[in-house]
């Protein structure tokens, strides 16, 4: 029998200090950081918060000592010791889209990269009430800001309604250079788009269409018609899509049996693999009968056959704006106007002159050549 201090020492089990709860089990704490980097605990203090009087040497000593130990700092002390929670919140809807999942991340990598935690509520659907609810949960984590990225009408005319004594950020919906607003341009991508068909020679270009609660689709919809009034020229038909391949293909079926159209853009890439796929199957050749530019430049559509020309967006820059935007806000700085940023037209295999085959097939996988606008 082992001597009862020798139990007790070891705890019930036999283990060194229990198996719950022992001192190997316990997180290091923060006076332990000091004693291992041979500083203060408020040295280390200032380490964490990100203050500017701490000498480089010591800043990479304490920062060695947390990685060495594990440290994570608790952030109920974080918030209780400098009333900063350095955390942002994010609203967005539809993450299985490639466009809203693309901005989430984006904001998480700007996020990071700064120094900030981003606490992500995402809504299956959109209602104004859930809308209330997901910012009503992150003011309850106490962000210091939050970003709405939610595209819909309604979603956008909500946001600005907000009565917050925190930054909100809208990176989705946005119409034009206002105040804590960043965006892609959304009608000068069309316009790229609709203006490379006709320049090759295409007449009454069809569009097939997001959902129009989107404002996005409706920004898309209109360079596509601003596309054809600049040259006096009516457009072709539109079609009701709604961002799926298969309304993509419903509308395709209906342009393969329009012999009049040679040229379609379609409001988003996965709604033009739809498309592809109906005019595939009633006989109707991409390029050689009907050209087809997509939106988005989806990491497959260089994949599509043909590859697929489309309109590239630089959502990490949306990113980067969009946390730039709320850290000034923080900061108290005039509110700026931040110009939308200008997408690109990436030419691929699925594009040519009317009534001419392409130059060169496009090879599934090949990339495309950017044009400028």
């Amino acid at each position: 029998m082992r001597p009862m201090g020798e139990q007790a020492r070891n705890g019930p089990s036999g283990g060194q200090g229990g198996s719950q709860g022992g001192a190997a089990s316990r997180s290091p704490s923060m006076a332990q950081v000091a004693e291992r980097a041979g500083v203060s605990h408020q040295t280390v203090s200032r380490v964490l918060n990100d203050a500017s009087l701490v000498k480089e040497e010591t800043r990479l000593r304490v920062l060695a000592a947390i990685e060495e130990l594990g440290y994570r700092r608790n952030f109920a002390a974080r918030l209780l010791a400098t009333n900063r929670s350095r955390r942002i919140g994010m609203v967005t809807a539809h993450l299985a889209l490639h466009g809203p999942s693309m901005i989430a991340l984006a904001v998480q990598e700007a996020g990071y990269r700064e120094g900030y935690d981003v606490a992500l509520v995402g809504l299956p659907e959109f209602s104004p009430q859930a809308l209330q609810n997901a910012v009503d949960r992150l003011s309850d984590q106490a962000v210091e800001a939050i970003v709405v990225a939610v595209a819909h009408r309604e979603a956008a005319e909500m946001t600005r309604s907000l009565q917050l004594s925190i930054p909100v950020v809208m990176v989705e919906g946005v119409t034009g250079a206002a105040p804590l607003a960043a965006g892609i341009d959304q009608e000068a991508g069309a316009l790229l788009a609709v203006d490379h068909l006709l320049d090759l020679g295409h007449r009454h270009v069809a569009h097939v269409s997001g959902p129009k609660d989107w404002v996005e689709a409706s920004q898309r919809s209109a360079g596509w018609r601003r596309a054809h009034e600049q040259r006096g020229w009516l457009p072709g038909p539109e079609l009701d899509g709604d961002w799926s391949p298969a309304s993509g293909y419903r509308a395709g079926q209906l342009i393969a049996a329009d012999p009049d159209v040679t040229a379609v853009f379609a409001g988003n890439d996965s709604m033009a693999l739809g498309l592809l796929k109906a005019l595939h199957e009633r006989g109707r050749r991409v390029p050689e009968d009907v050209s087809v530019v997509g939106f988005d430049d989806l990491p497959d559509a260089a994949f599509y056959w043909p590859a697929l020309t489309t309109v590239a967006q630089d959502f990490s820059e949306l990113g980067r704006r969009a946390l730039s935007l709320a850290l000034q806000a923080l900061r108290n700085e005039p509110e700026p106007k931040v110009d939308l940023i200008e997408p690109t037209l990436v030419v691929r295999g699925s594009t040519s002159e009317r009534g001419r085959p392409p130059a060169a097939s496009t090879s599934p996988g090949e990339g495309g050549q950017p044009a400028s606008g």
